[in-house]
């Protein structure tokens, strides 16, 4: 004789184990911009320093997704050279404020990398080199267009 035995109810729900939401490694990059008239020489920590920001005054953060392009936080600040010349956008679309001047010889970006690390590059003549973070911020008055070397 069999007899009947009451089953608890199940739920079965599937699990995702792959993550689609993981944005790619990436770099982002924050120029600053060198207020002192300095004749195209490269940047000293003495010199005040100005963050690049969009027309609302928000922060201006380039993207660069790691990839064979972007190895390294020197290749992450030569993209953003790029954009700060107005030569395209950066990964995310974003491109250069029309009211903020070129990036030159003498400025500084900081690049933050995948790994968190960062390095603030100096715009050289030919490249870039690395230095202590600045000390010397400034209102950003001397990076628009009104002031355009």
């Amino acid at each position: 004789m069999t007899t009947a035995a009451p089953r608890p109810h199940t739920v079965t729900a599937r699990i995702d184990t792959a993550d689609t939401a993981t944005a790619p490694a990436a770099y982002t990059a924050t120029v600053y911009m060198n207020t002192v008239s300095h004749g195209r020489s490269s940047y000293q920590h003495h010199h005040p320093l100005a963050e690049a920001t969009r027309p609302d005054n928000s922060p201006l953060h380039l993207v660069f997704h790691a990839s064979e392009r972007i190895r390294t936080h020197e290749d992450a600040a030569d993209a953003a050279y790029t954009v700060g010349n107005d030569q395209g956008p950066d990964d995310n679309g974003q491109t250069w404020p029309r009211d903020v001047r070129s990036v030159s010889t003498g400025d500084v970006i900081k690049v933050t990398g995948p790994d968190h690390w960062i390095l603030h590059l100096s715009v050289d003549p030919t490249g870039f080199s690395a230095v202590p973070e600045p000390t010397t911020l400034v209102d950003l008055a001397g990076t628009r267009a009104a002031h355009r070397d």
